[in-house]
């Protein structure tokens, strides 16, 4: 396939009330901000244009999460991408330990020191808005940084699904020397996304919930861009004898092999009878969550 059909489908009008109440709460958080710390999980689409127009003209730094899934040949981010003159700071793997840590509470230091720092000028203590999309591990990253520089516990809570942290945090502590706090905020996405397949996007990365998107167009869409991106590590994964272009025989092989099936009762003339048939919803989620493990190739979505 050359292009994609969403069939009409809108996915552009999610933007919860917590949301709302939360950019509305950064913006009082920004007077007392010295920094704006950026999570990503992907370097275009998985940022949100009205947090940058709301929160003002700040040092900005980006930290991109997961690099360990992108595709090293696609680098379309580089340094200074922030607006107010930020710079891009490359993560690792989530579970292994991360240099980007180490280099985020200098590089936020010599940010701050080069700008005006305005009516906190006599202020010796830094103040750093984490912002982000949902599900970026905005949380996950202030806790990194506790255990590393003041080797504490987590301070927010943390989980695998948007929309955890529902309003704007209060100041947590992260380094002594600096002595630096963080504030951690909800995710926000923009209250009409530019298209359907930036929706699209952040839906395969978990800034939005599955079930609002439809894990059936979800997983076609995945397929197209692996197929467009010619990355067919699937092939091997699924055991399929050559790239598929079709999500419906995609699916019934993975629900077939991996015993993806379901009861369903059916009513006939003689009484209601029990069938198995095969699950492709659930064969449908599998393969979402086998593309976020990495276990089918290294993808950058933009």
């Amino acid at each position: 396939r050359e292009r994609f059909d969403f069939g009409g489908r809108d996915v552009a009008s999610w933007f919860p009330r917590h949301m709302a109440k939360g950019l509305r709460q950064m913006r009082l958080a920004l007077r007392r901000a010295d920094c704006l710390v950026e999570r990503s999980h992907i370097p275009l689409s998985g940022r949100n244009p009205a947090l940058q127009e709301a929160l003002g003209i700040r040092p900005h730094v980006l930290v991109m999460n997961k690099m360990d899934l992108a595709d090293p040949r696609r680098q379309p981010v580089s340094a200074g991408a922030g607006p107010g003159g930020g710079a891009a700071v490359v993560s690792q793997a989530e579970q292994q330990p991360c240099p980007c840590s180490l280099q985020v509470v200098p590089m936020v230091a010599r940010l701050v020191a080069e700008g005006p720092r305005y009516h906190r000028a006599e202020s010796s203590e830094y103040n750093i808005l984490v912002i982000g999309v949902p599900n970026v591990g905005k949380s996950s990253f202030i806790n990194s940084l506790r255990r590393l520089h003041l080797k504490k516990g987590k301070a927010t809570a943390v989980g695998g699904e948007p929309g955890v942290t529902k309003a704007v945090l209060s100041k947590i502590q992260v380094c002594e020397k600096p002595l630096m706090y963080l504030v951690d905020t909800p995710g926000v996405l923009p209250p009409r996304l530019g298209d359907v397949e930036t929706g699209m996007k952040l839906a395969l990365c978990g800034a939005i919930h599955d079930h609002l998107v439809g894990e059936d167009v979800m997983a076609d869409y995945l397929l197209f861009t692996l197929n467009k991106q010619q990355q067919f590590r699937y092939v091997q994964h699924y055991g399929l004898g050559q790239p598929c272009d079709h999500i419906e025989a995609l699916l019934k092989h993975v629900a077939l092999t991996q015993g993806r099936t379901q009861k369903v009762k059916v009513l006939t003339g003689t009484g209601n009878v029990n069938m198995m048939m095969l699950n492709y919803p659930a064969a449908a989620y599998e393969f979402l969550r086998d593309f976020r493990a990495g276990r089918l190739g290294r993808v950058t979505l933009d």
